[in-house]
Formats: C-alpha cells, sequence, structure tokens
C-alpha cells in the first residue's frame, strides 16, 4: 500500500503518545554497505572486513549516515503518511547505539512528544517525533528526535 492510499495525517490528527509501529522491514547486506560507504563515507570500517576487525567496531559496520537513509526509506513507507511529506525543521538528538551488521533487518517505530500549531504561519506547525531504528534482536541501532513540518487542515 502506497502513502497515497492511505489516509493522511494532518497536525490536528496528532497528539503526544502517539505511537506508530507497523514498519516495513529492510535488510542491510554487505554489499549495499561498503558501496554507501565508498561514495559517501570511505572509512576502512565501512570498506573492508579485515581493516574493520582492527578498529573498535570489530567487523564490518555500516555508516551512520546510511543507517539515517535506511531509516528515512523506512519512514516514507510506513503507516505514518504526513500530509505534505516528512519535512524535516532539524534535530534535537541522533545516537546510534549499536552497529549495523552486514544482514541487518531494520524498522522503525515512532511517537509523537510534542504538537505545536504555528502562531506565524497558521497553516502548518511542528511536531517533535522520536524515532527509534531496531535491528531483527529488538536491539536499537539509531535513535532520533526530529521536529517536522506539519501541515493542518484547512477549516
Amino acid at each position: 500500500m502506497s502513502a497515497n492510499d492511505r489516509a493522511l495525517s494532518y497536525l490536528d490528527d496528532l497528539e503526544p503518545g502517539q505511537r506508530f509501529v507497523g514498519s516495513a522491514r529492510l535488510r542491510v547486506d554487505e554489499e549495499r554497505i561498503k558501496s554507501f560507504a565508498a561514495e559517501f563515507d570511505p572509512q576502512p570500517f565501512h570498506l573492508d572486513d579485515e581493516a574493520a576487525r582492527a578498529t573498535l567496531f570489530r567487523g564490518l559496520a555500516a555508516s551512520g549516515w546510511h543507517t539515517a537513509a535506511v531509516t528515512m526509506r523506512l519512514l516514507v513507507s510506513h503507516d505514518f503518511p504526513l500530509a505534505g511529506g516528512i519535512i524535516g525543521a532539524g534535530f534535537d538528538e541522533l545516537r546510534w547505539p549499536l552497529p549495523v551488521r552486514p544482514g541487518d533487518t531494520l524498522r522503525v517505530e515512532c511517537e509523537v512528544l510534542e504538537v505545536r500549531p504555528s502562531k506565524s504561519r497558521p497553516e502548518q506547525g511542528l511536531i517533535k517525533l522520536r524515532t527509534t531504528t531496531f535491528n531483527q534482536h529488538d536491539q536499537p541501532v539509531q535513535i532520533s528526535v526530529g521536529n517536522l513540518v506539519v501541515p493542518r487542515r484547512a477549516p
């Protein structure tokens, strides 16, 4: 089901404490870890198995930015279709508590922390959203708290 087939959420539909857990899953394989790293984060622990074993990762690990990109992909296909799309206004927090390894399968869960109508732009507002990306063992591999611009319903 695409975002176009699901009911869109406007600012007026959201409230603190709402959780969204119906994420698709995406497997991260070794080839994708290395190709992403080669283009965007060419460090040895993302590119070379042997070199990675000698680092604090003790093996090949996906770039945190690769994990962030996978998280975005999962958010776009999540059962959390925001009217106007997922439009970021910045992060308050971004952490990678565990590395993503070749073969890991990732999914996301979201929780609305705050809903703020705009005083200067009555047609929109901001939500503060905690997004946690989990591996197949239900261990968090990325935790972010971000602010998203969300339109309000027309009066």
